[in-house]
C-alpha cells in the first residue's frame, strides 16, 4: 500500500496557476510510484478563476494586485485542502513553494 500524499494540483500538470499554466514536476512519475496522490488547489477550490489576478498575503488578508480582497476564497480553499487531508488520513503534503495559498 502506498503512502498518501496531498499535492498541489499545479505540480501534477493541472493548469491551476494564476496565469493559467502549471508547475509540472519533472519527477512526477517517480512520486506517483511511491505515493497515492490527492490533488488540491486552494485557490481554485476556494472559487477563484483560472486565470486570475496574482495575489499576495498582507498580514491576515490576501489581496489581488488590483486591490481586491480574496481572503474569503483563500480561507475556503485552505479549509477544503485540510478536509481532504483529514478525511483521507493524509499525513504528508507536497505544496508549491512561493504560492500565496500553498507556500511562502
Amino acid at each position: 500500500m502506498k503512502t498518501k500524499l496531498l499535492i498541489s494540483a499545479c505540480l501534477c500538470g493541472k493548469n491551476t496557476k494564476y496565469s493559467g499554466g502549471n508547475n509540472l514536476l519533472s519527477r512526477l512519475n517517480e512520486i506517483e510510484e511511491k505515493f497515492d496522490l490527492y490533488l488540491v488547489c486552494p485557490e481554485s477550490d476556494g472559487g477563484l478563476t483560472t486565470p486570475r489576478d496574482p495575489s499576495e498575503q498582507r498580514g491576515n488578508t490576501v489581496v489581488s494586485n488590483k486591490g481586491v480582497d480574496v481572503t474569503k476564497e483563500f480561507n475556503l480553499g485552505a479549509n477544503i485542502a485540510l478536509e481532504v487531508a483529514k478525511k483521507n488520513g493524509i499525513k504528508y503534503a507536497l505544496l508549491k513553494e512561493s504560492s500565496p495559498s500553498c507556500g511562502s
